[in-house]
């Protein structure tokens, strides 16, 4: 986790009932384990809130901030001076892009629950100067109204929790919203289906793809059956993270699916690694993603060295070949 986000949480929840957010806790990871959409369940009030920053802020902060670290790589984040982070919770994805993006000057985070607003207000008091100074508006994108304006608009961990008439609507008033579009979602088959007809609904607006894909064709990986395109993101675990999680290890993988598109052309990467590479004695395996369209395993040995090295530092969901 961030080290100013985790300060920020544990200044936030210092004195609270710590059974109270225990049990908190343990009815979200039920929810979120059962795939039933948790928002208006784990929301209803201040603890179950607290609760869903101390488990899920993490989390989501580490997955957004790792397609945003793919964003950078590409340029696609040059300019970004303005956020809107619709369905912004307690301002996970607020706090990612102000650390990805040093020249932000403003964030609005736009959602539906009252509770998870005033909290993460609290929250970010706490945090940099951008964030603190964030603008937080009750917003149900049931209602269709258009979003405030920005530079680039996030849409993290909401998408897959909307009824599928609905979802079509908001990638267009995100798009309609900003020049830059970033959608992520859990990294599972559902999470994936979400993310890959919000791909297809910029496509068809006539957007193209920055990150991760490498082309803007059919996705491969969605004519495998049984498979799905996904990276992992770590973080550290803070003490309290740990004792909420009732978790052993310093550390979690958060995996996570996304796509971030813009109005204008950006140079997507080459390739895209799409497995934890395969690390044998004088090989490197890797399944990569294509510039034409293709995915398929390639084979590095000790022989092309230059290669070689290049491949024992790449890792699951970077580009391939990387830039020199």
């Amino acid at each position: 986790m961030a080290p100013a986000l985790s300060r920020a949480l544990d200044a936030v929840l210092d004195g609270a009932d710590p059974s109270a957010l225990r049990r908190a806790t343990v009815r979200l990871v039920e929810v979120y384990r059962s795939g039933a959409p948790p928002s208006a369940q784990v929301l209803a009030d201040p603890t179950s809130a607290l609760a869903y920053a101390a488990y899920r802020m993490p989390a989501t902060h580490a997955a957004v901030a790792r397609a945003l670290r793919e964003g950078s790589r590409v340029g696609a984040l040059d300019g970004v001076r303005r956020l809107v982070d619709v369905g912004g919770g307690t301002g996970a994805a607020a706090w990612a892009v102000a650390g990805a993006v040093p020249g932000l000057e403003s964030v609005v985070v736009v959602d539906s629950s009252a509770d998870a607003l005033v909290l993460g207000r609290r929250v970010a008091r706490h945090g940099p100067p951008v964030v603190a100074g964030a603008t937080w508006t009750r917003t149900d994108l049931a209602d269709r109204a258009p979003l405030p304006a920005g530079d680039l608009a996030t849409l993290s961990y909401v998408l897959g929790e909307l009824p599928e008439d609905l979802r079509p609507a908001v990638v267009d008033a995100l798009a309609a919203a900003a020049p830059r579009v970033l959608v992520v979602e859990p990294g599972t088959p559902r999470g994936y289906a979400a993310v890959l007809a919000a791909r297809d609904r910029l496509l068809a607006l006539g957007w193209h793809l920055a990150a991760p894909c490498p082309h803007a064709l059919a996705c491969p990986v969605a004519a495998r059956e049984g498979d799905w395109c996904h990276v992992a993101a770590r973080l550290d675990r803070s003490a309290l993270h740990r004792r909420l999680k009732g978790a052993t290890l310093g550390h979690e993988d958060e995996k996570l699916s996304y796509v971030l598109a813009t109005r204008e052309p950006v140079t997507a990467a080459p390739g895209r690694v799409l497995r934890r590479p395969q690390t044998r004695k004088g090989l490197v395996g890797l399944e990569v993603c294509r510039a034409d369209g293709t995915a398929g395993p390639e084979v590095v040995t000790r022989r092309d060295r230059e290669r070689y090295r290049q491949a024992r530092d790449t890792g699951w969901g970077d580009p391939w070949p990387p830039a020199v």
